[in-house]
């Protein structure tokens, strides 16, 4: 019924069995059976986390008063943690060069990394989206201000500040 609603909206007059009947035709159940058969994020995520390699950047705040950069690289199954460097000033130049040096530890892996999750962060720059795109990796950019689509790096971030960073002057 909704699309047979939006569709007389632009001026198309179709009723419902003909809106059935081109389902029918390309395979689409009916719409109950497609939003349950629908993947969520987290279902996406847990499917190929294997495959997963998520990034982001870290804040400090030394007493120099001087705000440094830690970019990291994260896997999504192991954990495990990639400080890619730090740096004072993160421009795109400074950015392309640990992507290219995490995409040369990305080849000893048995099974290759597939996505590359990050923000929309003005630091990630279409040259670091083409570093890992050259080497087959798809760039999954989380929505805006959703932190908790890229939940591993940020729980990571705070384990770091609570347990290191804070107890540190």
């Amino acid at each position: 019924d909704k699309l047979t609603g939006e569709l007389r909206k632009l001026g198309f007059p179709v009723s419902p069995t003909t809106i059935r009947v081109v389902l029918q035709r390309h395979d689409l159940p009916p719409a109950p059976e497609r939003s349950r058969s629908s993947s969520s994020w987290r279902t996406f995520l847990n499917h190929d986390k294997e495959q997963f390699l998520a990034c982001d950047f870290l804040t400090v705040d030394p007493l120099t008063l001087q705000t440094l950069y830690v970019l990291f690289f994260i896997e999504h199954a192991t954990r495990r943690v990639y400080l890619a460097g730090c740096t004072v000033h993160p421009d795109a130049v400074w950015v392309v060069q640990p992507a290219r040096q995490m995409t040369w530890k990305l080849h000893d892996r048995d099974l290759p990394m597939r996505y590359l999750i990050h923000d929309h962060g003005v630091k990630f720059t279409g040259l670091f989206d083409t570093v890992f795109e050259s080497e087959g990796l798809e760039i999954v950019n989380i929505p805006f201000e959703a932190p908790n689509a890229n939940a591993i790096a940020e729980r990571w971030v705070r384990s770091v500040r609570e347990e290191c960073l804070d107890r540190v002057i």
